[in-house]
């Protein structure tokens, strides 16, 4: 999911290489029949960008999703979710 969303921010010319995208990944697991099942992934990912591309990287990551592999492969399983924030960007 990394990946796509970056390759599709590039491709709008946005910087999302050499460590300024990165995601954090927290999923929820519960029980079923004493088996230990995965639920819910969220993804958060945070871009080292200036708010003037806000709308951009907004747009993008409405529609990265369904254009992913990985997303396209576990949706109808996993409940996956993603956010993005803008961190403080310096050039």
């Amino acid at each position: 999911m990394l990946g796509t969303f970056g390759g599709a921010l590039e491709a709008r010319h946005i910087d999302a290489a050499n460590g300024r995208l990165s995601a954090d990944v927290t999923g929820e697991v519960e029980t079923e029949d004493g088996v230990l099942v995965i639920r819910r992934i969220h993804v958060r990912f945070t871009l080292a960008a200036p708010e003037s591309v806000r709308e951009t990287v907004d747009r993008v990551h409405g529609m990265y999703a369904m254009r992913c592999p990985l997303y396209r492969t576990l949706h109808t399983a996993i409940t996956l979710t993603s956010s993005v924030q803008l961190a403080a960007w310096s050039t």
